[in-house]
């Protein structure tokens, strides 16, 4: 709803103040010399306003999506965790390579929910020839729509570009329920048997140390010498997922293979599992990991699959939820509770220890 309100001044110039009010929307107002041009932004603005696209700064029409983005990436991203600012920068792009050339202003829920669409069905990627794209799953929607948001919250809140984020009107793909798959008594014992038997020195290491803590495969990858403290027997991890640092205990078979590793290490190396050919970097894993799973007689079983071994391990040893979220370094419960399962045993004599000091059962009733 408009209004348009005649305004006369001191020295006989009229003016025309016009107010919109939407619902759902805040307040706008202008002034206009002329009725025409009042009527005029009144009827461009509601438009505006229904369609999602309205915003009052003019800041929005100064600047484009691959502006946001370019500054996103050069200056936000850097204080993000390593696995972060990977992820992100590679979805920004993708998001900047699609609507980059729109301005902030023409931006809408309708636009941003057109190219999540395309990109469930088609990928990010194009196809060349007969080759298959692997499509994405929601989860992974989920998270170029959470980069692309998280840029446009620092465009609402600090660069003053824009005074609403679109984002708060475009639905997420619903996430199924997470993937478990934890290794059995047995596939562990083929397991670590074939990584101990394995060409790369590293890999029985590594895994152990997956198994054992739950870290991550770029958490484990990222350690150094430095991150190890030999006498505490722990080590601290630095720009995990969350952004925060952990420490994890080590047990005593990881740190008898930390410490043959550090009497052989190569000299001026910082990292734990450092590559040979580029001491500078972390030593890249894949091909050893598959071969031990090939050997091992394992399928559908993926490295991030052991921190999931761990987390059910805990789970079952009775780890509360609380316990496992610091373990695993989770900043919320939500995603623990995929594991409550596999403590029911644990939980029901907790209850059933409770219910027998509240009720206690007299033999002779």
């Amino acid at each position: 709803m408009a209004n348009i309100q005649e305004r006369k001044s001191k020295d006989g110039k009229i003016s025309y103040r016009v107010q919109v009010r939407l619902s759902g929307h805040l307040p706008q107002s202008a002034t206009f010399d002329r009725k025409t041009d009042a009527k005029r932004w009144v009827s461009e603005t509601e438009a505006a306003m229904r369609e999602g696209r309205y915003f009052k700064t003019n800041e929005s029409r100064k600047h484009t999506l691959a502006d946001m983005c370019e500054r996103y990436t050069r200056d936000i991203l850097p204080s993000k965790s390593t696995s972060l600012q990977r992820g992100q920068r590679q979805q920004l792009a993708w998001w900047k390579s699609r609507i980059g050339y729109c301005t902030l202003g023409d931006v809408t829920p309708a636009l941003i929910a057109e190219q999540r669409d395309y990109l469930a069905k088609y990928g990010s990627k194009q196809s060349s020839g007969e080759d298959e794209v692997r499509l994405p799953t929601p989860a992974t929607v989920v998270r170029y729509l959470a980069a692309l948001s998280a840029a446009f919250s620092q465009a609402v809140n600090e660069w003053g570009w824009i005074e609403t984020s679109p984002m708060s009107k475009v639905k997420k793909p619903r996430e199924p329920n997470g993937r478990i798959r934890f290794l059995s008594d047995d596939e562990r014992k083929r397991l670590l048997e074939a990584c101990q038997n394995s060409a790369c020195p590293y890999l029985y290491p590594v895994v152990l140390v997956a198994i054992s803590t739950g870290a991550r495969y770029g958490e484990i990858l990222g350690l150094k010498w430095s991150h190890i403290e030999f006498e505490r027997s722990r080590a601290v991890l630095f720009g995990t997922k969350n952004g925060e640092n952990r420490a994890i205990s080590l047990s005593p078979q990881v740190m008898i293979e930390l410490r043959q590793l550090h009497q052989s290490r190569i000299p001026d190396t910082e990292f734990v599992f450092a590559s040979e050919r580029v001491p500078s970097k972390p030593i890249e894993l894949r091909a050893p990991w598959h071969k031990a799973l090939l050997e091992a007689n394992i399928n559908e079983f993926r490295f991030h699959d052991l921190r999931h071994t761990a987390a059910s391990y805990l789970a079952m040893a009775g780890a509360t939820s609380v316990e496992l979220s610091e373990i695993l370094g989770h900043k919320t419960l939500a995603m623990v509770k995929r594991y409550a399962h596999l403590s029911e045993t644990h939980t029901r004599l907790v209850v059933d220890k409770m219910n027998q000091k509240l009720f206690p059962q007299n033999p002779e009733d």
